[in-house]
């Protein structure tokens, strides 16, 4: 893949939008909070391929959307990509329990720019005993919806390089089991800068070294261009959700030219979900932590080879 520096100079090869009609989301709260749903949501429906596929009805409903995911890119062959990309947001981190405890007032008026207080450090935060919880509970749930409902998981992973994101990642996926017969691919995630949560001003937001990454998680790669101190976030300014947005877009571009597998996961932050929900044309909704939500991403081609 290109450098980050080439990315962000290159026209726009694709247009992006969100695929409605095949995942259900049952949004809670003032903020439309979104939990993991069970089976990831997907819809039990009829597919144009199910009469070739499954003849006999006798198909669970994850393995005839696969198959006719795979049809998607045959039938628009030249002018669209499709992918499903499962995004999941980190685990609770030092600083979310930071801000439950204080209030979002307090947090973003005095503690956002300090990393840490008489206790607890949140630069670049860990995940705390909560989050390593979450991400716990998430690897049962694929280690179980994989088992019985045949839902597929990823076949390349790319993460935040920000701790939490690697530590979900690590923990939620690492050592599934499934049965025979049953095929994954190798867990080397790629460690993605684009990925990131909002740049500037908050201190939780600036990352380690990718020296440090490279020695506390070895079986992570990293993306060509990735260079060792973090030349991204600034301690004044702030990264609006449009410039967010953006930045996002870059990701998708490098992604859906150069990845040639249909099914990825994506661990990331809050902020990086909504800039992907404005980058996609999603409805909104948010995403608390622990939790992973299914886009089904339609790159419409503007640019060809």
């Amino acid at each position: 893949m290109r450098s980050l520096a080439a990315l962000t100079t290159m026209a726009p090869k694709f247009r992006f939008t969100a695929v409605p009609g095949y995942f259900t989301m049952e949004p809670r709260g003032p903020r439309l909070e979104v939990p993991t749903m069970p089976g990831m949501g997907l819809i039990n429906q009829s597919y144009p391929t199910d009469d070739t596929f499954d003849p006999q009805r006798s198909k669970q409903p994850w393995e005839r959307f696969v198959n006719f995911l795979a049809s998607l890119d045959e039938s628009d062959k030249g002018q669209a990509v499709y992918k499903l990309i499962y995004v999941t947001r980190h685990g609770q981190g030092y600083h979310n329990a930071k801000e439950t405890a204080v209030g979002s007032a307090a947090w973003e008026s005095k503690w956002v720019t300090l990393e840490g207080d008489e206790t607890t450090s949140w630069f670049d935060s860990l995940l705390t005993e909560e989050g390593i919880r979450q991400a716990l509970a998430m690897k049962a749930f694929w280690q179980d919806a994989a088992s019985t409902l045949k839902l597929p998981l990823p076949r390349r992973y790319y993460a935040s390089p920000l701790a939490r994101c690697l530590e979900t990642c690590k923990l939620s996926f690492e050592g599934i089991e499934l049965p025979p017969g049953q095929k994954k691919a190798p867990f080397k995630p790629i460690v993605k800068e684009l990925l990131r949560e909002r740049l500037h001003v908050h201190t939780c937001d600036r990352r380690r070294s990718g020296s440090w990454i490279r020695e506390n998680f070895p079986q992570f790669e990293f993306e060509e261009g990735f260079v060792d101190e973090d030349a991204l976030w600034k301690p004044e300014g702030r990264e609006t959700l449009k410039e967010h947005a953006a930045r996002v877009t870059t990701l998708l571009e490098d992604v859906f030219e150069h990845d040639d597998e249909q099914i990825i996961s994506f661990s990331s932050h809050s902020g990086t979900i909504a800039a992907l929900i404005v980058a996609t044309g999603h409805i909104p909704f948010f995403v608390e932590p622990g939790n992973v939500v299914p886009f089904l991403i339609k790159a419409e081609i503007i640019q060809p080879n």
